[in-house]
């Protein structure tokens, strides 16, 4: 089976290309910019179909979060007329494909974890060209998996995790914020579900469970609390370590607005498709494991 995903630098993208090592039935091919730019609409359908997937992961994304208040053209373009080009692309191949989504979709209103029949109401121009794109996506291409996902990290590219590293690295103390709430999730962890879809609708013609559903680690927990599990375990593997210092959402101001409450329920998930989501303190000490000792300068200086 070969998987294409967009994106080629990705936290995704990087997760699904190491973990597929463990699959030799599944060749993994990373597309990216200048082969294919989501904001060049001309290059995606070529660019997909001179590697004859038969599957795609609709990975790449605009994720500058607080520079898309300013860049909404540039955001909506990506996030969701390009995501719907690559949907309309896998349709005109006639495979699957399985897009990327956000928590950001939802205003954090809330007081329990969304499920995938609450009403999104994003509060930012990334939410809203992420919900942009799903929309793409739903009607470009019938056979969709549109999996929502929260606070993505991994070894590879810019996360919370290496920022923390790196952060307690040069200082004492970190402040982080202590009243958003949400599902860390490991972009590992994300490429090994995608995979077990993969391997679920390889050859099916019959799959009937298309739709949306939400993808995060089991757990919950605030962003000063994902800090000090980053940082106590970068520690007891003799990595950085700094103390953290709870504040508020309004004593770190930014320009789009965050979820106060990002999380997210896998149940829909894990009843379909018969796969668990790893618990996050487990996920988190695995990425942070391979972060110290002799990888760590070079991983947080990338």
């Amino acid at each position: 089976m070969r998987l294409v995903v967009t994106g080629r630098e990705g936290q995704v993208a990087s997760s699904l290309v190491e973990r597929a090592h463990a699959h030799p039935d599944v060749e993994v091919i990373a597309l990216g910019r200048p082969e294919l730019d989501l904001a060049k609409p001309e290059t995606i359908a070529p660019a997909l179909a001179g590697v004859r997937p038969d599957l795609i992961v609709s990975a790449a994304a605009y994720t500058a979060v607080d520079r898309a208040e300013d860049e909404p053209e540039l955001a909506f373009a990506v996030n969701g007329a390009g995501a719907g080009h690559v949907a309309s692309a896998a349709a005109a191949l006639g495979v699957p494909v399985i897009h990327l989504s956000t928590d950001y979709v939802f205003d954090g209103s809330g007081e329990r974890a969304y499920s995938e029949d609450d009403e999104p109401a994003p509060r930012s121009v990334y939410g809203a060209s992420k919900l942009a794109g799903e929309h793409a996506v739903a009607r470009a291409n019938p056979r969709h998996l549109i999996l929502r996902t929260a606070w993505v990290y991994s070894p590879f590219g810019r996360n919370f995790v290496k920022t923390m590293l790196k952060l307690a690295a040069d200082r004492d103390e970190i402040a982080v914020v202590a009243d958003q709430w949400g599902n860390p999730t490991s972009a590992l962890d994300i490429a090994d579900a995608i995979l077990h879809l993969a391997a679920m609708l390889h050859g099916n013609k019959g799959f009937a469970s298309f739709g949306v559903y939400h993808l995060a680690g089991t757990g919950e927990t605030n962003w000063s609390g994902f800090a000090r599990h980053i940082l106590d375990t970068s520690q007891a593997f003799g990595g950085p370590y700094a103390a953290v210092r709870d504040i508020a959402t309004a004593d770190f101001p930014t320009k789009a607005r965050r979820p106060m409450n990002s999380r997210l329920s896998t149940e829909k998930f894990a009843a379909i498709f018969a796969w668990n989501v790893p618990e996050w303190r487990k996920s988190t000490e695995t990425v942070v494991r391979r972060l110290p000792g002799g990888e760590t300068k070079q991983a947080l200086n990338a």
